[in-house]
């Protein structure tokens, strides 16, 4: 017999619809030159599909632990950052104490606290898309929880919350996961913590900066608590072409990502310009590589304008404080001028 709790749970929403720019799922708009693509072929072709890959992944873990600048004790690696938040929804505390997050934010805290039957804690950001301190800390003291989730910076707000509120929250006793998938966009960080503390780990994941594919996500703590969250590590977790992939990514074709990132950083300064001066559209700071924003029309018809056009965005309007509002990923410059173009025609057609 299934579970109730499993039959009234809504799975996670992604976009398939077709679109000749898609600029929906956060992804890094990263080419690969073929000379690139053809070292990688080499490398994939010498894997022995027929064996199982490493356990502990230790040459990708021994170059993440390059890259952070923490001993390789000090990460756990996951099937994406997805599977890590489901090892911690089991791990921290007993079933019976909740699960606080402000939101909205990214839906897999919700989802994991469903799959377990944990209370979930929510509460929504004020009116500055900030963590609403007050009333956080209120439900906090109503509710019990023991572990947080907070997304920094927040997936679909695009800003990082404030540090001192974050903190306010780990004083009540919160274990805290800082999930900074979209560190490299921010540069902000709550590393230092994670490695020294037992009520702090942090999360990062490669989706973001070009690997998507490979679904490799990275927690970082202090040793201990790395060890026991480790143990419900499931086996061979992380493909041998994951594994491969990933350590050539970081090693030898990194300057790639970083040009990147550093690209999309500076088209998201660009497109924040452009969106503050169109008429009918109010548009949110991004610490992301993605931009919230709203618009005076309805977002189901906008998000369907922008699809006729080619451009497909994601439609957030039925979030909590997000009516009326889409967001759209950082892409390469001419796919940002195609959808800058498709969203004037589309809003023109409103009038």
């Amino acid at each position: 017999m299934i579970s109730d709790r499993i039959k009234k749970l809504s799975p996670y929403k992604t976009e398939t619809a077709q679109a000749k720019i898609r600029l929906s799922s956060n992804e890094l708009p990263l080419h690969l030159p073929e000379d690139v693509r053809i070292r990688i072929a080499q490398e994939v072709s010498k894997i022995p599909i027929n064996k199982y890959p490493d356990p502990n992944a230790s040459e990708l873990k021994e170059v993440l632990s390059e890259h952070l600048k923490v001993k390789e004790e000090n990460i756990v690696l996951g099937n994406g950052s997805d599977e890590l938040i489901y090892y911690l929804s089991v791990a921290v505390g007993e079933p019976n104490r909740g699960v606080f997050y402000p939101v909205p934010t990214f839906p897999m805290y919700e989802i994991s606290a469903k799959v377990f039957g944990r209370e979930r804690v929510e509460v929504p950001l004020d009116e500055n898309m900030d963590i609403d301190l007050p009333l956080s800390l209120n439900a906090i003291k109503t509710h019990s929880p023991v572990l947080a989730f907070i997304s920094y910076p927040n997936n679909p707000t695009g800003m990082c919350f404030t540090q001192s509120k974050i903190e306010s929250i780990r004083q009540e006793g919160l274990f805290t996961v800082i999930d900074e998938a979209y560190f490299h966009f921010s540069k902000k960080t709550f590393l230092e913590d994670a490695i020294k503390r037992e009520d702090t780990v942090v999360l990062r994941t490669l989706s973001k900066i070009g690997m998507a594919g490979l679904r490799v996500g990275i927690l970082i703590a202090k040793e201990e608590i790395a060890y026991e969250i480790n143990k419900m590590r499931l086996p061979f977790n992380i493909t041998y072409p994951s594994q491969v992939i990933a350590r050539l990514m970081l090693t030898e074709f990194y300057p790639l990502i970083e040009e990147s990132i550093n690209t999309v950083i500076k088209e998201r300064d660009r497109l924040f310009g452009e969106l503050s001066q169109m008429e009918g559209i109010e548009v949110f700071p991004s610490d992301a590589n993605f931009i919230l924003f709203r618009s005076n029309f309805p977002a189901e018809r906008l998000y369907k304008e922008l699809l006729v056009r080619g451009v497909l965005v994601r439609n957030v309007s039925y979030l909590p404080r997000l009516e009326r509002c889409l967001r759209v990923s950082v892409g390469l410059p001419q796919e940002n001028d195609a959808f800058l173009e498709a969203l004037e025609d589309s809003l023109k057609s409103f009038t």
